[in-house]
């Protein structure tokens, strides 16, 4: 639709008249004389109006018709869409025609068309051209972009500041948390390290030490929190250990590895065993290093009886696993740190020597255990079989059997009655212990009758508590010899400390048959001290 055509549709909508609807077609010339209309009068001119007031003189039909066919598609592409923001200049000839239409029609005065041209003339001045839009953008989007830059700058070197302040307060805080504290002991092993709440009241009533915390085990213990650190702190390869290794021979040969604590770690452990350890109740089958219990002790129910069956467990300390031990602590009330620790002093992995790039390795070969040779083994290897002993006294019981255990030893014994059920009754126990994470030694597995001698743990047990005759008799001679021929010539075997030897002889004698065992004594006696 063009601007004239726009024209005069609002003025149809303002002013209903006849005369106000465009005709189609131009109308046909009228025969009567025209008569002119009578002009306006002229009006003063405002100073600086683009236009004076007789330019707006009313616009009769005709001329908007002979204006339509000089200027027709001028006017009708005068304002198209798009250009709403432009005030057309009045030096177009279009804007004079539609200037006077919009007065004929009464849709603006004068003085408001003048003001509007005012107003166009003025932005006209200060509108920006293309280009200088352009380089305004360009600016402004390089100013925004450095801005940007800078503001990113800024907060990256805050977070930066900010970043290196928490690694700086978090070191500080594990520096002082290292000072007093255990909060890591090494892959693996420190998963319950966080746990600081032990069992007072459980504690107390078995009289045991009352310990929540890594730092107060190292107090009770002497130590300070980096030394027990150092002591407790597991690993898989080191350069060196806690312990010194030796082999000792074994009865049914091969050798057999001990570990010896060194002198820091053994006063730990000795702490353990006589302040922890030892309070633990023990079960009623246990006879090992269990205090007024003995060899003796676990050898007497199985006296004069029918048939005796003995059996081994393999590997029994080693077998006794890190979390096993920890476990035993726990359930006695301790915290899981405190027990952590305590398991990691008593507890130690198998070792190999290697050497790497020239330099000397301890590489772990298995998971930790019990180690033999440290004084907290024993102690705890009751604690784990606890559940064992409880489950074999049961089947006992039920076969009507006796059943002791002295370290990783089994006994159980009866009457005739139980030649019968020798075969069920081992391969219960078989599976009772597989059950239990023990292993029966095969080759150690005894079934002993009255027809020959039936020993227990070294006591012989057929009429009475007693030692074998063999080894009455052999003492008897190398102390009768000894008189003579002095004692130093009777090392046949080339013991190393043969009267402190013969001397702990004479006293397992002396704990089976002291009546025996004294008179040996007195023979070992009157020999005399041995040179310096």
């Amino acid at each position: 639709m063009s601007m004239f055509d726009w024209i005069f549709r609002r003025k149809r909508d303002v002013t209903p008249s006849a005369e106000s609807a465009p005709p189609s077609v131009p109308p046909p010339p009228d025969p009567r004389p025209q008569q002119q209309a009578p002009k306006a009068e002229p009006q003063a001119e405002a100073v600086g109006d683009p236009y004076s007031a007789s330019e707006f003189l009313p616009i009769s039909r005709q001329e908007i018709v002979d204006a339509a066919q000089k200027h027709g598609r001028l006017l009708a592409t005068a304002f198209q869409f798009g250009r709403q923001s432009i005030i057309p200049p009045v030096s177009d000839p279009r804007t004079e025609i539609i200037d006077r239409a919009l007065v004929t029609n009464g849709l603006l005065s004068p003085e408001e068309l003048n003001e509007i041209h005012r107003v166009g003339e003025e932005y006209e001045k200060v509108r920006p051209t293309e280009q200088g839009m352009a380089a305004a953008a360009g600016l402004a989007g390089n100013a925004a972009v450095k801005a940007y830059r800078e503001a990113k700058e800024r907060a990256k070197a805050r977070k930066k500041a900010e970043s290196a302040e928490r690694k700086k307060a978090r070191a500080e805080a594990v520096r002082r948390r290292r000072a007093t504290d255990v909060i890591f002991l090494g892959r693996g092993v420190s998963g319950r390290l966080h746990l600081r709440m032990s069992d007072e009241a459980k504690l107390t009533a078995l009289g045991l030490p009352v310990l929540h915390a890594p730092a107060d085990v190292a107090k009770a213990l002497g130590l300070t929190i980096k030394q027990l650190r150092w002591l407790s702190f597991h690993t898989e390869v080191a350069t060196r250990t806690h312990y010194v290794k030796f082999q000792v021979p074994k009865k049914s040969g091969g050798v057999r590895t001990l570990a010896a604590p060194h002198k820091k770690l053994k006063a730990a452990q000795h702490w353990i065993l006589g302040n922890v350890i030892n309070k633990f109740p023990v079960t009623e089958a246990a006879h090992g290093f269990v205090a007024g219990r003995g060899i003796v002790t676990n050898a007497n129910p199985h006296v004069n009886k029918a048939v005796v069956v003995n059996l081994d467990l393999s590997d029994f300390f080693p077998s006794i696993a890190f979390f096993r031990v920890r476990a035993v602590y726990e359930r006695y009330g301790y915290s899981g740190s405190v027990a952590t620790v305590l398991a990691l002093l008593c507890t130690e992995c198998p070792r190999t020597a290697v050497t790497y790039a020239g330099t000397k390795y301890e590489a772990a070969t298995g998971p930790r255990g019990l180690p033999q040779g440290a004084p907290t083994s024993p102690g705890l290897s009751n604690q784990v079989a606890r559940k064992l002993d409880k489950r074999l006294l049961g089947v006992a019981a039920k076969l009507g059997l006796t059943y002791t255990r002295y370290a990783d030893d089994l006994t159980f014994s009866g009457g005739a009655e139980l030649a019968g059920k020798i075969g069920w009754l081992l391969a219960k126990v078989r599976n009772i212990c597989r059950e239990e994470g023990f292993a029966v030694n095969e080759k150690k597995t005894r079934v002993m009758r009255r027809s020959a001698a039936q020993v227990v743990t070294g006591v012989v047990v057929n009429d009475k508590p007693s030692v074998s005759r063999d080894e009455i008799r052999r003492l008897r001679a190398i102390l009768h010899r000894a008189k003579s021929e002095g004692l130093d010539a009777q090392n046949r075997e080339g013991r190393e400390n043969f009267r402190e030897w013969l001397a702990g002889k004479i006293a397992f004698v002396n704990m089976v048959r002291p009546d025996v065992g004294a008179k040996l004594k007195t023979a070992l006696d009157s020999l005399g001290e041995r040179p310096a």
